[in-house]
């Protein structure tokens, strides 16, 4: 009986200078790691604002998760410094948590007048703002606040 010879690594291929690609899977990564974040305090947010709390059973009805789901991801970001929890009490954002959910809503706003502007009706541009939000750039940010800037004093 022989032993099999061991397989050599593969080199790794040549990148071109200034290849994108690598950033590119980093950032779309990064983008879905705080994603859940995101939606979380922009959710209890605006549950505060419409009922006077956030409460893990409402957060689960609103994103159709399960309560373990909510109240493993509520222990995360209490960790993380974006929330407060009692065991059964409501959930209360620290100032870490309004800054994140307001840079969020911003962020939702700006892809939704956006998606608007060109054509997109309200509904869907708010339902595809939801995702885009997480993974669009600065830049990106940028263009489309100016673009929507620009085609609001056409009008």
């Amino acid at each position: 009986m022989t032993t099999p010879r061991p397989r050599r690594a593969a080199k790794p291929r040549k990148r071109s200078e200034g290849s994108s690609l690598p950033n590119r899977y980093v950032r779309a990564r990064e983008a879905r790691q705080t994603e859940v974040a995101e939606d979380y305090v922009e959710l209890i947010a605006e549950l505060i604002a419409a009922h006077g709390e956030a409460r893990t059973v409402h957060i689960a009805q609103v994103l159709g998760v399960s309560q373990p789901t909510v109240t493993n991801t509520i222990r995360r970001l209490a960790r993380d410094g974006l929330v407060t929890a009692k065991r059964y009490r409501s959930i209360f954002l620290t100032d870490k948590g309004h800054a994140l959910a307001a840079r969020s809503r911003a962020r939702h706003g700006i892809v939704r007048d956006f998606l608007v502007s060109i054509g997109v009706s309200p509904a869907t541009a708010d339902t595809d703002a939801e995702g885009v939000e997480h993974h669009v750039s600065q830049e990106t940010l940028a263009v489309f606040a100016a673009m929507t800037r620009k085609q609001s004093r056409r009008r």
